[in-house]
């Protein structure tokens, strides 16, 4: 079999780069063996255009978000499923120096296109805001699940769906095409999360995986928008919101643990004054990079193998711009952005075989 690409991983990374590539008018094969513990599947799908501890804008935002919106919503109708849902995120203050600061932000036009509000007092009685707070326009929630399932189940009736495990090992190239076992494609690209770190033609890059846990929680009343500070809860959809989230560098199993409910369970204490019952609590492993920015490019050797990983905390927000510029860079030779382009740490590559 003969294809343009051949994608490994349908993730949230894997999915969003394989329509891109359909609507170049490519044909594909997508290597993905089910696994319900992969990062796309635990994550919440929050996108929030300011975002840290010193609530700042996200990085590239401005770029980011007007392309997330419209992409979102065509990718909706393409599937014939709706799981893109904006919302306001509020934010309370954690001191009046904080409040004084986006007093001034909100007239910035740097700024002012996020925020709807400024708030010097407390809005909401379920929620901790004696200094009031922010609210955040702009944001919302993906359901990743539901959209790569409904992906999934398109991309098997197109008969473009391998379920089996894909071996990096067998892999053979000759620098004008790349051959996996029948399949011989243009291009090999690697979406595979953290197990890339492990892959032999990206091993040298600098992954840093962080386990992440999100608890789904029964509020004792309905939340109508998403609340973040020090954690984050979403609207309740069906009765049931998700509360989260953990970052843990050094256990890297898919199994949720108790420690991490009780923090998260403390934090959404902090946050906002209602009753929570947890029903259902999940972990992943986030394919997060040293420096905080994907990995995006071409292999320094074999031209015909590509990656398009490390999208980290962040995946909802950065998949959508990013997939389409990578595919850009793969049809028609368009640059990539210097702080996502593997180039970056090719230095690493060549220490590695020396």
């Amino acid at each position: 079999m003969k294809v343009d690409y051949l994608i490994v991983g349908q993730g949230l990374a894997g999915t969003l780069l394989a329509y891109h590539l359909i609507k170049a008018k490519n044909k594909l094969i997508i290597f993905d063996k089910y696994d319900a513990n992969s990062s796309s599947r635990v994550a919440a799908g929050l996108f929030n255009p300011i975002t840290g501890n010193r609530m700042v804008k996200t990085w590239k935002a401005d770029s980011l978000f007007p392309y997330l919106s419209g992409f979102y919503k065509e990718l909706e109708e393409y599937l014939d499923i709706e799981f893109f849902k904006e919302s306001d995120i509020y934010r309370p203050f954690i001191d009046i120096e904080e409040q004084n600061d986006w007093g001034s932000k909100s007239s910035d036009p740097l700024y002012s296109a996020f925020i709807s509000n400024v708030y010097i007092q407390s809005q909401f009685g379920s929620v901790h805001d004696s200094l009031g707070g922010i609210m955040i326009r702009k944001g919302g929630v993906v359901e990743i699940t539901k959209m790569i399932d409904t992906a999934r189940n398109k991309f098997k009736a197109l008969d473009m769906l391998v379920e089996e495990s894909f071996e990096p090992d067998e892999v053979e190239t000759d620098g004008i095409k790349v051959r996996y076992h029948k399949i011989e494609a243009d291009k090999l690209i690697f979406c595979s999360g953290f197990s890339d770190r492990k892959n032999r033609f990206f091993n040298w890059l600098p992954f840093r995986p962080v386990k992440g846990e999100v608890l789904h929680v029964k509020p004792d009343h309905p939340i109508d928008k998403i609340y973040n500070r020090g954690c984050f809860i979403t609207p309740s959809a069906e009765g049931i919101s998700k509360g989260g989230s953990t970052y843990d560098w050094k256990d890297l199993s898919a199994t949720p643990t108790e420690k991490g409910r009780k923090i998260i369970l403390e934090k959404l204490r902090k946050l906002i004054d209602i009753d929570v019952a947890v029903v259902n609590q999940k972990a992943g492993i986030r394919p997060a990079t040293a420096d905080r920015r994907p990995f995006i490019g071409i292999h320094p050797e074999y031209k015909t193998i590509a990656i398009f990983n490390g999208l980290g905390t962040k995946g909802v927000t950065l998949a959508p711009y990013f997939s389409n510029q990578f595919v850009g860079h793969l049809e028609y030779g368009a640059n990539l952005d210097k702080e996502v382009d593997i180039k970056r740490y090719y230095s690493l590559y060549y220490k590695s075989i020396s």
